[in-house]
């Protein structure tokens, strides 16, 4: 087991140490203010009564993430060596009950199959307790920042935390009626460095089932899908005002909701042999939604993209042999040294790559380039990012403003497939772009002509 941790020195006046923690506790309990007394009570989730009639909010345990008694231990038994005489009861164990911790560890339960019976077990008693005991003026809100991720041929990559605490929240008789993605999570933290780690947690917003819900069919829950899920999308990926648009990194677990809402408010969605569809099938089709809404097509982008998409999912950043990227930019209705041209690809000896963002050259002027393909464009804004910042990240985009609504498309798709290929450096590129496309797009208004529309509403 390896957890997060600082080898600092606690005095060295810098993050981590005794002064600065000190000072930052200090500075945020200042911020509370004059707040009612508030009280906190250890009590088991399944069968506790606290809640009742109260709002709701709760971060569940995530599965087998995190072994919360295991390293409850490490402070545990230095806690009762001095605070014992003071909290006998709570400090009666010799170590952190752990046997009813709700999560999914096989080393107590014999098995994965066995644990993740026991944490979906657990987690519907413990959500149906929630559910009969919440405000009915209110909706229950549950933060869930999860991403192990089992892939499945065929279907997909799909989350085993998600499925088994989906199916535990639905089986509770919980509906969901949408999803809040807040930025919860550090850059800095151990696990976040140099990975594709959670961004945000997504805050699943619940209410409980309509017990006259009907069922439907298979087919029906996938004409709901395609009807009411790229609106969905398209809300999340362009922000609305005041709301940045969701990172890529958080984007596949947040566009579950939404997805999950149709699935949830009918009492069972009904195969063709009659069986209710699992949570697993449903998140299936929900991902390929998701899927075919980020993938490019003719009609989304030039001819000179959708040559550099298809060779980047084939190559990569590698050279690949001239014939076949001959016969590619053929098919894509371009030649190679067309895209040669417009500064995508480097061309010779019988080799043909794609040139990373680092390679784009300094000083691009978008409005004296007669071939400046979307490819091209978003790459040369990463680069812009990365080494100048926002403001010329922005100075770059107010001199395309047609291209902002496809770049913004192309970073999302690129992200998901780079995602899927595990190409983590490369994927990270992509990520920031689109977290910062708001500051990016505000500072290309600054620098544009005044009340020049940049094809995307912020």
């Amino acid at each position: 087991m390896i957890w997060d941790y600082a080898e600092i020195n606690v005095f060295a006046e810098a993050a981590g140490d005794i002064g600065v923690s000190v000072s930052g506790i200090a500075r945020a309990f200042s911020a509370l203010g004059a707040k009612p007394q508030g009280q906190v009570r250890q009590a088991d989730a399944q069968t506790q009564k606290v809640s009742a009639n109260k709002v709701i909010s709760t971060d569940p345990p995530y599965y087998d993430n995190i072994g919360y008694a295991d390293l409850s231990d490490f402070f545990y038994v230095w806690l009762r060596r001095s605070l014992r005489p003071i909290f006998p009861n709570l400090y009666a164990t010799l170590a952190v009950p752990k046997a009813e911790e709700l999560i999914a560890t096989p080393y107590r339960h014999g098995s994965k199959q066995a644990a993740e019976v026991f944490f979906l077990d657990g987690m519907t008693a413990a959500m149906h307790n929630l559910a009969a005991q919440a405000h009915p003026a209110f909706p229950v809100t549950i933060y869930y920042a999860f991403k192990q991720s089992d892939t499945s041929e065929g279907d997909g990559t799909h989350s085993t935390g998600w499925e088994t605490f989906l199916e535990a929240v639905l089986r509770a008789g919980f509906t969901l009626t949408g999803t809040w993605p807040m930025r919860t999570e550090r850059d800095a933290r151990s696990i976040g460095i140099g990975t594709n780690a959670l961004a945000s947690s997504i805050v699943l917003v619940c209410r409980p089932r309509d017990t006259a819900a009907e069922t439907i069919s298979r087919r029906e829950f996938q004409r709901q899908l395609r009807e009411q899920l790229p609106e969905a999308l398209e809300t999340m990926i362009g922000g609305t005002s005041g709301q940045s648009p969701i990172a890529p990194v958080d984007l596949a677990q947040a566009a579950i909701g939404p997805g999950m809402a149709i699935y949830s408010q009918y009492a069972a969605v009904l195969n063709q042999d009659g069986t209710p569809m699992r949570v697993h099938d449903a998140l299936v089709l929900i991902n390929r939604e998701i899927t075919e809404y980020l993938t490019p097509d003719a009609g989304s982008f030039d001819a000179d993209t959708l040559f550099a998409n298809s060779w980047f999912e084939q190559y990569g950043w590698d050279e690949g042999p001239f014939g076949e990227a001959d016969v590619l930019a053929r098919g894509k209705g371009t030649s190679v040294a067309g895209v040669a041209e417009a500064g995508v690809v480097q061309s010779g000896a019988g080799k043909v790559r794609l040139l990373r963002w680092a390679d784009y050259p300094t000083g691009w002027n978008p409005a004296t380039d007669h071939r400046a393909p979307v490819w091209e464009a978003t790459h040369h804004l990463i680069r812009a990012l990365n080494t100048q910042g926002e403001a010329a990240a922005g100075a770059l985009l107010a001199a395309m403003p047609d291209k902002a609504e496809p770049v913004r498309q192309l970073a999302y798709h690129l992200y998901t497939l780079c995602e899927r290929k595990k190409w983590a450096e490369d994927a990270r590129a992509y990520n920031e772009l689109i977290t910062a496309w708001h500051a990016v797009l505000a500072a290309s208004r600054e620098q544009g002509p005044r009340g020049e529309q940049l094809g995307f509403e912020a």
